[in-house]
This record gives structure tokens, sequence and C-alpha cells, in this order.
């Protein structure tokens, strides 16, 4: 008789399972051993299909049933076990079920990749990939999807998409728009615009990427051009297509023309559709707009309150975006860490340690872990708060660390007058962690050497900056040094600057080292960036006359006179001054 049940069991475990009814599933699966029904590998395949996070110890009960009833030979149990853990977020139990596995399937590699994929660990995913090959199974358009949707796989794209192509999958149009995405992820519009040209069956998702795409390229002409062509060959748009129209924009007007097409097609009322309206409006400096629309929204969600605060901080409305992130607080939403962010760079713009405090309190109190984007956030609300020793202690406590974090820190120390202890802080940087230095790091460096008067030191970071990193010296850097070496009167330092070529193009930090040659009467240095200058603003007559006046000061009085005929003779006069009274 039990042999007799078992489809029936299976059959309502299944259904229940489909159902999402995990709690029943369950039960029913316990209620079924308790009668002595042996379970087959439909049974354990279909009560763990049911499992999510909240879950897993229940799931490694059955994964254990599964060991000692011996049904682990079983390619649908493996597939349903490793769904389960990656689900359950427990990658390494996973990747153990497989490797231990004696049988696979295109289904379990597929399973494989896909939660490597939502991991971000998308070069064990292609290892995965490479195996399945080995083992003389098709990859399948999943496979393919799943691979695509990375946006760091960019010394490999072209080879997975060209992979594709070989296998036929050229003309299928799910495997097309992943691809689609999977360039405009590198933002290379022209391949992503070239695989929709070239693609046969066009669904609704096709162009809602290529409007995506236009939306990322700022391209808004294309975008409504693209959006009317969809509209013409009888594409209906959803919201997904509406909100990357929106993102495309840089118009206000165009963004009330599509609000009133959404209000035409019932449309409105969507929640995706109302927090790109938003956003759009707020990143357009239409503020209002944007608060009307989020005050008759029916529901919001974070992405919606994220959308209202961040939009507030970039138009200046400081302290209404503080008030809106304490309303979310009490909204029974919960924050995540670009919340945080947005409201910690809203305290360090107005100066609030007390609010900045408060939000890092909020953070440890309800379990925040200390990532990058977080503590990079706190460490510059605490500096432009005056609380130096707080940004390092956060610093201190960050077990993860991007290139942002140090260059965060090295600036902090810089802004408080503590160059050394930033040039150590860059040496730690360069020595103990894969981290590469870029332009902001060197910007705040040597404005820290600057501030702190350590002239060989920051002559020492400029060279490491051009000849070890390859980094070409920017406005900031130019001026920086310039104004380093000028302030200890090392003018010489600037004229091998200029014997380099680094100074040429920099206009603007040439002009400073002029002044400074004035300033200090340094005759020969100031004819050479006279020449400079002259060489890309031979009409203006502040070249002339500064250099006039550094040859009065140096007493060559026919030298003085000599440029001031050379002025009259170019015709770049100097405007006398003078006022205008209205009435």
């Amino acid at each position: 008789m039990p042999e007799k049940e078992l489809p029936l069991w299976n059959a309502m475990i299944t259904g229940c399972a489909d159902s999402g009814r995990e709690d029943i599933v369950f039960s029913m699966f316990s209620q079924m051993l308790r009668i002595g029904v042996d379970p087959d590998h439909y049974s354990f395949a279909g009560v763990l299909s049911s499992f999510s996070t909240g879950t897993l110890d229940k799931g490694k009960q059955v994964h254990s049933l599964v060991i000692k009833t011996g049904f682990l030979a079983y390619v649908s149990v493996i597939n349903a076990l490793i769904t389960l853990y990656f689900d359950c977020s427990n990658p390494s139990e996973a990747c153990s079920v497989f490797d231990e596995a004696g049988a696979c399937d295109e289904i379990t590699f597929n399973v494989m990749i896909d939660g490597l994929m939502d991991l971000n660990r998308s070069e064990e995913a292609l290892t995965i990939l490479g195996k399945m090959q080995e083992a003389r199974l098709r990859p399948t358009e999943l496979t393919f999807v799943s691979l695509m949707c990375s946006d760091n796989l960019t010394t490999s794209a072209q080879q997975l998409h060209s992979q594709a192509i070989k296998m036929g999958l050229q003309c299928s149009t799910i495997v097309s728009n992943a691809a689609i995405s999977m360039y405009l992820s590198y933002g290379d519009l022209q391949a992503a615009q070239m695989i929709f040209d070239r693609l046969v069956e066009k669904d609704l998702v096709s162009w809602n990427t290529l409007i995506s795409c236009y939306a990322h390229g700022k391209l808004s002409q294309s975008a409504i051009l693209a959006f009317s062509e969809m509209r013409k060959l009888g594409f209906k748009a959803d919201e997904y297509t509406f909100g990357s129209l929106l993102a495309s924009f840089d118009l206000v007007e165009l963004v009330e023309m599509v609000q009133g097409l959404l209000i035409k097609n019932g449309l409105i009322q969507k929640l995706e559709v109302c927090n790109a309206l938003v956003s759009s409006y707020s990143r357009l400096g239409s503020t209002n707009q944007a608060y009307d629309i989020f005050l008759e929204m029916p529901q919001r969600n974070l992405i919606t309150w994220n959308a209202l605060i961040s939009g507030l901080l970039l138009n200046g409305l400081l302290f209404k975006g503080l008030q809106s992130f304490a309303q979310l607080l009490v909204s029974g939403l919960r924050p995540n860490v670009y919340t945080f962010t947005i409201a910690l760079t809203t305290c360090a713009n107005i100066g609030s340690l007390k609010h900045g405090k408060q939000i890092h309190a909020y953070t440890l109190r309800n379990s925040f872990f200390l990532s990058s984007s977080l503590g990079n956030a706190l460490i510059a609300m605490y500096s432009k708060c005056g609380a130096l020793d707080h940004s390092l202690k956060v610093f201190a406590d960050m077990t993860e660390r991007d290139t942002i974090s140090w260059n965060s820190m090295i600036s902090a120390l810089a802004q408080h007058g503590k160059g050394k202890e930033a040039v150590e802080i860059f040496e730690a940087m360069r020595n103990e962690t894969s981290c590469k230095p870029d332009e902001a790091t060197f910007t705040a460096l040597i404005s820290g050497c600057s501030r702190s008067g350590l002239v060989g030191e920051g002559i020492e970071i400029f060279n490491i900056m051009v000849n070890h990193y390859s980094i070409v010296p920017q406005d900031d850097h130019i001026s920086s040094l310039l104004d380093l070496v000028g302030r200890a009167g090392y003018l010489d330092e600037s004229e091998r600057l200029i014997g380099s070529n680094h100074l040429r193009g920099h206009s603007g930090s040439l002009w400073n080292l002029f002044s400074a040659c004035a300033a200090q009467g340094n005759l020969r240095l100031g004819r050479i960036v006279a020449e400079l200058l002259l060489g890309s603003e031979k009409d203006d007559p502040s070249v002339y006359v500064l250099l006039a006046n550094i040859y009065a000061a140096a007493g060559q009085w026919k030298e003085a006179d000599d440029v001031r005929i050379q002025l009259r003779r170019n015709g770049a006069m100097k405007q006398p001054g003078c006022s205008w009274i209205g009435s």
C-alpha cells in the first residue's frame, strides 16, 4: 500500500512546493515518513525545492536523509540541493555538493553558474562553464544569459558572445537581449546597437534594453526615436520602457510629456513608474514636482525614498533631505547602505556632527555590516565635521576597503593639515593592499604635502604618480605641486617642471606660477612662464602687464617699456576700469 500511495504524496508535495507553501510541504513530508511511505528521488527533489532562506536547518535534515537513503546519485536531487544552498546564501555547501556529485546534467551546471553569478563570482562561473564543456554537455540559452548578466567580464565578454554565436544562438532573442545588456554595462553602445539591429525577432525586452542603452549613454533623442519606432511596430510600452525613457531625458518638458502618456495609458499608479518620475524630476531640478509625485503615490518602497532623499541632496535642500530620512525611519521600511550614504553626505555638507553620529549609531544598533561604501561615507562625514579621530577609528574598523576608502582617509588627513600621516597611509596602501592609487589619491596627497610644507615628499609623490603609475598630471596635481614649491620658494623646481612639459596646456597652473614669480621677483622663470602663456593667451593684456611689472621690479625699465609697446602693438589693450550708475 505505501508504494501505491507514493505518487499521490509526490504530487501533493510538488503542488504545494510550486505554490510556495513550504511550511505545508515539510510537515507533509514528515507525515509521509511517519506512516512508513519511503520517499524516492521525486519526493526529495520536491521537498528540497520548497525551502528558502529561513529554512536552511530543515534543508540540511533532508540532505542528511538523502545521503542515508542513497538518493544522492540522482541528478534531480543534486540540482535541488545546489539550488537550496545558493538560495540560503550558503555557496560553500552548494560547491561541495557539486564537487562530490557523481552525475551532472545541463541543469546542474546552469544552477551552479547562475548561483555564482548572483554572488558576483564570475571567474568561478566561467570555470564551471569550462567544466561543462569538458563533460561534453552543450551550454544552453540559460547558460549564456546567466553569464552575460555580469558587469566585470570585460576580457571575456566578446569571447562569451562569440561562443554563443558559434553554437547557433545568434537568433535567440533572450541571448541577444542579454548580450545587449552585457555590452551596455561596459559602455560599448556600438556593439549593443549592432546586436539589436541584427536581431530578427525582437520582443518588448529587446526594445526596453535598447532604450535603457540610450539612457545610459545620455542619448535622449535616440531613446525617443526608439520609443516611437517601437510603438509603430505595435509593441505596448510597460513600466520598464517608461522608466528607461525617463532616465534618458535632460529636459523637464519631456518628463512632463511622458507623465501625460502614463496617465493616458493607466500606468501612473505603477510603483516603478512613480519612482522613475521622482528620480527624473529631482535630477532635473524640479524638486516640487518630484515631491508632489511622492506624496500622491499609493505605495512607496525603499527605492522611492532613496530617489527623494538623493534628489533633495542633489538640489541643495539638505535639511529637508534629513527630515525625509527621519520620516523613512518611522515608515517601517529598513534603510540600506545607499540610504545611509546619502544621509551621511547630507550631514557632511551641513556640518552636522550630531546627526551624523546618530546615523552611525543607528547602523551599529541594527547590525549593518561596515562595508566599504558605508565606511567611506562615515570617514568623509566625520572629517568634514572636524572629528578626524572618528574618521581614523572607522577606517581602522573596516575589514573591507577599496581605493575610495584609502582616498577618503588620505583626503581627511590632508584637509586637517596632517600631510605626514597622509603619506604614511599612502605607503600602507601601496605595500599592504591590492588597491591601486588613482588620480584622486595623488590630488589629495600633493595637496596635503602643500598644506604641511612637505616639499621633498610632494615632489617624490608627483614623480611616483607619473613614473610608476603612468598617470597623466591634471590641473589639480599641477596647481597643488606649484603651490607647494611656490610657498617654499623652490621656484627652481617649477622650472624643472616646465622643462618636463607637464605644465603645457595647464593655463590655470601657469598663472599661479606666474603670480609666484612676480611675488618673489624671479625674472628668469617669469619670462619662461610668460612665453608659455602668450602661446595660448596672446590677446590677454594681463600677461603683458604682469611681465612688465616683473621687469620694473628688477630695475629693467627698458624691457618693461618694450613689453608695454608690444602690448599696444598686438592690440591687447587693458580696459580701463569704470562703473555704471543707473537710476
